[in-house]
């Protein structure tokens, strides 16, 4: 799909501030609840282990990035 009007899946996600809640490390998967309490079921296999209390940059489903306290 073409950009413009109708944007891509790409051009129209954002990534999303998201604090882990919960981990099943077996499955690379973690339940994220984002600043209004939406929560999600992210894949965390690019950003490594992660535990209850980490803060991810989240991009469609995916974690991209864990970042710092101080970047909130």
């Amino acid at each position: 799909m073409s950009c413009g009007e109708g944007h891509c899946i790409t051009c129209g996600d954002v990534a999303v501030e998201m604090r882990v809640v919960r981990v099943d490390a077996r499955r690379e998967l973690a339940l994220c609840e984002d600043g209004r309490g939406e929560r999600e079921t992210v894949q965390v296999a690019l950003v490594g282990p992660v535990a209850a209390g980490d803060l991810l940059l989240v991009h469609a489903g995916t974690a991209i990035q864990r970042l710092q306290e101080a970047l909130r």
